[in-house]
């Protein structure tokens, strides 16, 4: 499996481009915008997007799914149901921080603790990990030991959670429980900023750390 991240938005969200390099069929992991920019690096890689996969319903990271959905004709999967809270608010959102205007949407597949998604000939598990939001999902690719995790951790910090139905002390548990046992050599791709790895923040992340 082999990825890319494009920085997509006035907030550098990390949208992630990933594929199978067996069949270069590839997977869109939270669009919040700039899908022109998208489409571009999908074309440069020759990679063929089959499905968009979204890790949670905040509009950095899902005001354009719908729009890339319709555009490609690829299904959208993800994030947990308890999700469509955020995802019926895309509006609102959007017009609060001057996003484009984008309709509500749902995706054609909720997705749970425990499932899989595909990309092209390779799987990927789904850990559901609220806290920062109700719903939200990390995808993990075991044989390359990397996991993509939204707004759920970041390289010395962890996702908010002051906003509507966050939890600071689920998030936390979320981190410890779903998110550590992958293993300390899992590199992860967060929402903003640089990758980091479990083992990294287990030892000096000042949130979640081993030594907290």
């Amino acid at each position: 499996m082999k990825f890319c991240i494009i920085p997509v938005t006035a907030f550098e969200q990390n949208c992630t481009l990933l594929w199978d390099e067996s069949t270069m069929k590839g997977a869109v992991v939270d669009p919040g915008g700039n899908l022109e920019r998208i489409v571009a690096e999908a074309h440069k890689q020759g990679v063929t997007i089959e499905k968009i996969l979204l890790t949670h319903g905040h509009l950095d990271h899902a005001a354009g799914a719908a729009a890339l959905s319709k555009q490609l004709d690829v299904a959208i999967e993800g994030p947990q149901e308890d999700e469509r809270f955020w995802l019926e608010k895309l509006p609102a959102q959007c017009a609060s921080y001057g996003f484009p205007a984008v309709e509500v949407f749902e995706p054609e597949r909720w997705l749970k603790q425990g499932d899989t998604v595909a990309v092209g000939n390779e799987t990927l598990e789904v850990h559901h990990c609220p806290g920062h939001t109700p719903g939200h999902v990390v995808f993990f690719h075991a044989p390359s030991r990397v996991a993509i995790v939204g707004d759920v951790l970041f390289q010395g910090s962890i996702g908010r959670t002051d906003f509507p139905r966050g939890d600071h002390d689920t998030l936390i548990r979320s981190i410890r429980e779903n998110l550590w046992p992958l293993g300390d050599d899992v590199s992860f791709i967060p929402g903003h900023g640089p990758v980091s790895t479990f083992g990294a923040e287990r030892r000096s992340n000042p949130f979640v750390g081993d030594g907290i």
